[in-house]
């Protein structure tokens, strides 16, 4: 246990937020360092897209594809507020369960197969956490004819993930015309109003009813108190079950028009992640049913994930196989110490047995 707490550690304390390459190239260098000790091989470093990646390629084809994240959502200075922590078997610290732990496992898992690695690849990318818009390439390169793909995303109640919504991200642009807003703001077309009447026709979008979610987040407007709104947007995270769905709401999306006289829109964005259906993971989640020496279940998810790309190019995965814990992306993260041995134990017993297939 003490390797593994030395290991999560060393990558915890190593700040690695998605908007700052430089941070992520620093943990992708304790992460190599990391691996090289314990699997005894440096790993070959990867531009993916201006995002640096890790891998690792035993023998030739690869036959078990092992994918992961260093990024984090948390800036950097996160650490001095939120140190790393090991309280019982608690662990603590930024990034600490989404998802450096499954890093240490995945490194773990392989060092115990031994030699046994032939047709194995470790992929760690450092965008995931805004999209992997630079690494998909790499990810679904990495996919494409490989028998299966075991993700090392964090495990809330140690459930796996069976299934996964698809995830689409846009960005609604208003544009009105400024004017003063105290002596004449008739002159003006105020794009904060504009922008009001869009997010309620969003809602519309939305269907509740089978899993479609539309969900305005970030939203801006306007420059200073007095002056009438020339400019104002919203970011919209939309999640569906399947790609149709996925399609109609890029349309409607796309169909939105404007309301109020001499405004007009910008819709930036498109589909991201497609759906992981519960197909790509049955055969896979029973075989971990099987060698797990304690008792599994699946869930299925509205997060995305690079799993969502792996099972988008037709290979089987499974996802969640990483830390026990919760608390992704919030204050509380920890990850469950005491859970790591049986979860390392799980993955190498799946790579094994599929090695064996």
């Amino acid at each position: 246990m003490s390797a593994l707490i030395e290991d999560l550690g060393a990558l915890v304390e190593s700040e690695s937020p998605s908007s700052d390459p430089a941070a992520c190239e620093a943990c992708a260098d304790v992460l190599a360092a990391v691996g090289e000790r314990r699997l005894g091989v440096a790993p070959e470093r990867v531009d993916a897209g201006g995002a640096p990646a890790v891998v690792w390629r035993f023998g030739g084809p690869t036959r078990v594809l092992l994918v992961g994240h260093l990024d984090t959502v948390w800036p950097r200075g996160t650490l001095a507020e939120l140190p790393f922590r090991v309280e019982g078997d608690r662990a603590t610290g930024p990034g600490v369960f989404d998802m450096k732990a499954g890093l240490v496992q995945g490194i773990h898992a392989l060092a115990s197969l031994g030699e046994d690695l032939d047709g194995v690849t470790f992929l760690v990318t450092s965008d995931e956490e805004t999209g992997s818009l630079g690494s998909r390439e790499l990810i679904e390169s990495e996919a494409r004819g490989a028998l299966a793909a075991l993700v090392l995303e964090p495990s809330a109640d140690g459930a796996l993930k069976t299934a996964r919504k698809g995830v689409s991200m846009y960005r609604l642009e208003v544009r009105g015309r400024a004017a003063h807003a105290g002596l004449e703001p008739e002159k003006g077309v105020n794009a904060l109003v504009e922008l009001a009447h869009q997010v309620l026709a969003l809602q519309g979008i939305a269907r509740p009813d089978i899993g479609t979610t539309v969900t305005p987040t970030v939203a801006t407007a306007g420059t200073t108190m007095n002056v009438v709104p020339e400019e104002a947007s919203v970011q919209i995270d939309v999640r569906c079950s399947t790609p149709d769905e996925q399609g109609r709401v890029d349309a409607a999306m796309r169909a939105l028009r404007a309301t109020l006289p001499g405004s007009s829109l910008v819709v930036h964005g498109a589909p991201n992640r497609p759906p992981m259906p519960a197909s790509s993971s049955a055969d896979l989640f029973a075989r971990a049913q099987r060698l797990a020496s304690f008792p599994l279940r699946g869930v299925e998810v509205g997060g995305g994930s690079d799993g969502n790309f792996t099972a988008g190019v037709g290979t089987p995965t499974l996802d969640g196989l990483g830390a026990v814990g919760d608390g992704a992306h919030a204050r509380h993260e920890w990850t469950d110490v005491s859970a790591m041995a049986s979860r390392i134990d799980l993955v190498a017993a799946l790579v094994r047995d599929l090695l064996r297939s």
